[in-house]
């Protein structure tokens, strides 16, 4: 789903824009051997880091990683998420994956586990997995093998406009969804645009439909549908009518379905410019509002953070979560430098890089103390006091499945589709992979 600069999800900027940073981080020499042949170990690294500051932190572990390893050098391809998706997709199916590459885990990972276009890492990853948090490596390991290690983790929430809520009458962050719907129309009747949307991109609009499913059906129920390859059930159509009971209250920015996440007049910027009271994103939200927003001031003090609200009746808790993080997972022909380089990165030292440039939780323990900002210890308290938790749905399932709830949600969204209609094509979709 990821959708920072983040690298837990998503990412930013655009495909042209992504191909030329690579080209110039991808100067590192003319031997094509890979570690196969010859004295130079060419690495290829794609990462979804493709904008400054991070974009320039990890170029720099790099030579730094290529100052103790004589003969290693990277050749690093920064890409915008979707296009990192497509473009791994096609290197996949030709059987040649990058050297180290993002992956959120989950059904894609397994995939292409299952493939065998990756490392089984679960012997090396041993040496430095107690220095993560239990659950770091939970999205990444399937029948007790290990085919990424963590580098990042976090959770899905409502980033709002204190100030704007304010203005409305809302005196308190929502726990109920009947009381987000009546904070909705509260913000509806002062005027202000109570949520903003990246529709073109789908991703971030199969949150909703996935907390509501959490909430509605329960966690339990959510994850054995997979099992099953059965999402047509009455809890599911009911998590679909909360959605539509929000969709018929326009809440939504002018254009949204053609909005993308971080462009100009996306959702980060819309809600960094303070004209939308709120969005449903993940751990990284702060930092891409603020890089998006004039000025790169972002909303500073007037953003806050609330867990998605439970629904009155429904099965779920709502200290069950829904999120992700992001790892890096070593392809099939890798030098073995690759996975040592994974090992470098995950020293606290450059973990405490990475949250604190990227805004981040980061999933190395001693690394927790490079977290400063109020809310994003807020989303780390979170997901500590947590009674569950579950992977992004377009990446938790097959990618066929996945891709068929991104798609679904974003029709029912656009008013295209009923409730009833997205957990059918959805089954259909699970049944025919």
């Amino acid at each position: 789903m990821t959708s920072h600069v983040r690298l837990s999800r998503r990412s930013l900027l655009g495909l042209t824009a992504a191909t030329a940073a690579g080209a110039v981080l991808g100067g590192c020499g003319d031997d094509d051997s890979g570690g196969k042949s010859g004295s130079t170990k060419k690495i290829r690294w794609w990462h979804i880091a493709n904008t400054d500051p991070m974009l320039s932190a990890w170029a720099q572990m790099a030579r730094q990683f290529e100052a103790t390893h004589p003969g290693v050098k990277f050749e690093i391809t920064p890409l915008e998420n979707e296009a990192f998706k497509t473009k791994l997709t096609t290197v996949i199916q030709a059987g040649d994956p990058p050297d180290i590459f993002h992956t959120w885990g989950g059904g894609v990972l397994f995939q292409q586990a299952d493939a065998g276009m990756v490392k089984d890492i679960t012997a090396d990853v041993g040496g430095w997995r107690d220095t993560l948090i239990p659950t770091a490596l939970n999205a990444y390991t399937k029948d007790g093998k290990t085919y990424a290690s963590a580098v990042d983790t976090g959770m899905v929430g409502f980033w709002y406009n204190k100030e704007l809520f304010q203005r409305a009458g809302v005196s308190a962050p929502p726990a109920t969804w009947a009381e987000y719907l009546d904070a909705v129309r509260k913000l509806k009747a002062a005027k202000i645009t109570p949520i903003a949307l990246a529709g073109k991109e789908k991703w971030p609009g199969h949150y909703y439909w996935a907390y509501l499913a959490m909430r509605v059906a329960g966690l339990d129920a959510l994850q054995q549908a997979a099992v099953d390859k059965n999402f047509n059930t009455p809890d599911f159509i009911a998590a679909g009518d909360r959605l539509a009971e929000l969709v018929a209250l326009q809440p939504f920015q002018a254009g949204f379905l053609a909005a993308g996440y971080s462009s100009a007049d996306g959702q980060a910027a819309t809600v960094g410019n303070g004209k939308a009271a709120m969005e449903l994103m993940g751990q990284w939200a702060p930092v891409v509002e603020r890089d998006n927003s004039a000025g790169k001031k972002g909303l500073g003090a007037k953003l806050g953070f609330f867990p998605f609200p439970a629904v009155d009746g429904g099965k779920g808790k709502i200290t069950d979560a829904f999120g992700g993080g992001g790892g890096f997972a070593v392809g099939k022909d890798a030098p073995p430098e690759a996975v040592e380089f994974l090992k470098f990165i995950a020293q606290p030292e450059n973990a405490r890089i990475e949250a604190k440039t990227a805004g981040v939780l980061p999933v190395v323990t001693a690394a927790q103390d490079a977290v400063t900002d109020p809310n994003l210890k807020l989303v780390g308290e979170t997901m500590v006091n947590s009674t569950g938790f579950q992977l992004y749905l377009d990446q938790a399932y097959a990618p066929a499945v996945g891709q068929q709830v991104n798609d679904s949600v974003a029709e029912l969204l656009a008013g295209k589709a009923s409730p009833q209609k997205v957990v059918q094509d959805i089954t259909t979709a699970a049944k025919q992979g």
